[in-house]
């Protein structure tokens, strides 16, 4: 929501919120989401992002974080399971930290950082 007046925080909201937390898939959610979230309470991302952080809004901020905590445990599980696209899921985890990362370092299989010189000899060397 842009502009406008400030919506009420009242316990309609908060009560329609831990609803929505619990029966997401009713509003046709595979899962819940800050957008559903939105949707359902007709407000503004920004809105809901401020209530997160006021005082007094404690339970309101219980529910916020326990809708992104389900998010991450329905994704990974239905990810493992295989019934979520797995590059969806990839790109909802990395919302939650997590990360496709490969690391590569400099260090010879001796351990130092120099190259490792090998000495080749021959049959009739005695070295």
């Amino acid at each position: 929501m842009a502009g406008g007046r400030p919506t009420d925080y009242k316990d309609e909201i908060v009560e329609l919120a831990q609803y929505y937390l619990e029966n997401y898939k009713e509003f046709g959610d595979v899962i819940p989401s800050v957008c559903g979230l939105c949707c359902v309470l007709k407000l503004g991302k920004t809105t809901i992002y401020r209530w997160k952080e006021e005082e007094g809004k404690e339970k309101f901020r219980d529910i916020l974080n326990a809708i992104i905590y389900t998010q991450e445990n329905v994704t990974i599980n239905q990810a493992l399971a295989g019934n979520f696209n797995s590059n969806i899921a990839k790109l909802l985890l990395g919302k939650h930290g997590y990360h496709d990362k490969v690391q590569q370092d400099n260090i010879s299989s001796d351990q130092s950082m120099s190259p490792t010189r090998i000495q080749i000899t021959g049959p009739d060397d005695d070295s």
